[in-house]
């Protein structure tokens, strides 16, 4: 019975830290994705605080103040996934507490029960009388073995019991601790909760305000339309361009080297294959968020306007650098008022557009590498800094955004 007895005291001393072990697994993920939740808004506060230092209510200040309202939900998100996982935590820690004063309960009867036995068999003679009462040698011997294993058995349930009493006590701090933890949760929640409050008032506060320049955004979209159309032509122009150019070079060099294949044909070939093994894989061309998505969407602000994209546009901090996000070559650079400069980088079939630079650090025919910087991003009238960004198949627009890292 006490070696029973002792394996269950393990057994439940196991399962006691491997649950420890998978909580703070779940804890320490939970906690990296809240951190990661408030990097994000840090981030996102830079671009809020400065695009409204141009102006307070723009369609720049209220796509910041929407991504951050979404970012808030997440953090409030995680804060609660913490506390459904401190609760449970402490479910199965006080069904470890019960199970704990059970055994420690059942030990200490035994114990008792071992103590009173022993007693009731030396029948109040001492154990040298009890010893040498024995008929035989061998019943002497027998006598003596039995009494080393009794004595044995009471040392251990001893421990085992002793064992159990400091894993109780253990448990009751780990608990409290615990309850503590969730009741700072608990706060944390609320506090985040208010300040998500405060961001959507701050929305509709925004909202209301340019809902009375409709006049002006109606002008500023068909201006911009305008631009977009002028640049969705000009790279359409030069991709078809860079795809006649490549059609001519290979069609020479099959003619002069016969129908096998050229170095360079196989060269883009795998350029192509190598860019779409990456799907998923391409670093971010700049940091901050999607302002806009890929393909329709309707305006933010005046009904009834639905607005088509063929990439999708990221708000940055002010002079933020852009960085290529694969390597490839640079086949053309361009300017449209409004709109900035331009890159158009060539990766074998697939090529990547980077509009509204005010910088450019590269030329054309050079030849880049994944991450390399290629320019800075330019700052509009209202204060918003926004880079243009497409992923194109020849001339077939492709939504970026499930091409990028999460």
């Amino acid at each position: 019975m006490i070696a029973v007895r002792g394996h269950v005291f393990f057994l439940l001393f196991f399962f006691f830290w491997a649950t420890i072990a998978d909580a703070q697994r779940n804890k320490n993920q939970l906690q990296k994705e809240k951190q990661q939740n408030l990097d994000k808004i840090k981030e996102t506060e830079k671009i809020l605080s400065e695009t409204a230092k141009q102006k307070k209510s723009s369609l720049g200040v209220l796509s910041a103040l929407t991504q951050r309202i979404l970012q808030q939900e997440a953090l409030i998100l995680s804060v609660q996934s913490e506390i459904e996982l401190m609760a449970m935590d402490i479910g199965e820690n006080n069904e470890i507490l019960k199970a704990l004063q059970a055994d420690l309960s059942r030990l200490k009867k035994e114990y008792a029960a071992m103590v009173f036995s022993a007693q009731k068999s030396s029948g109040g003679v001492s154990k040298l009388m009890f010893l040498f009462s024995a008929a035989t040698f061998d019943q002497l011997a027998m006598r003596m073995k039995y009494m080393e294993q009794y004595s044995t058995a009471r040392k251990e349930q001893a421990a085992v019991i002793k064992k159990v009493q400091e894993q109780l006590a253990e448990q009751v701090l780990v608990i409290e601790g615990k309850k503590d933890d969730k009741n700072k949760l608990l706060n944390e929640e609320l506090t985040e909760k208010n300040n998500l409050e405060g961001l959507k008032q701050k929305q509709n506060s925004i909202v209301r305000s340019l809902t009375k320049e409709e006049k002006r955004l109606k002008s500023d979209l068909n201006e911009s339309k305008l631009a977009v159309a002028k640049l969705d032509k000009l790279i359409n122009d030069i991709i078809r361009e860079e795809m006649e150019r490549a059609a001519r070079e290979a069609a020479e060099a099959a003619k002069n080297k016969g129908k096998e294949p050229t170095r360079a044909t196989e060269s883009l070939a795998a350029l192509s294959n190598s860019f779409e093994e990456n799907k998923r894989k391409f670093p971010w061309p700049a940091s901050g968020f999607i302002s806009q998505k890929f393909g329709r969407q309707n305006h933010p602000v005046l009904k009834g306007i639905v607005l088509q994209n063929d990439g999708i546009n990221i708000q940055t901090a002010q002079s933020e650098k852009v960085k290529s996000i694969f390597l490839g070559e640079v086949r053309a650079i361009a300017f449209i008022p409004t709109l900035g400069s331009t890159v158009i980088i060539s990766h074998g079939e697939y090529f990547t557009v980077y509009s509204g630079l005010k910088e450019v650090f590269v030329k054309k025919g050079q030849k880049l590498s994944s991450n390399q910087e290629i320019g800075r991003v330019l700052v509009n009238s209202e204060g918003i800094s926004e880079l243009r960004f497409q992923i194109r198949k020849n001339t077939t627009a492709l939504d970026p955004q499930v091409w990028l890292k999460d």
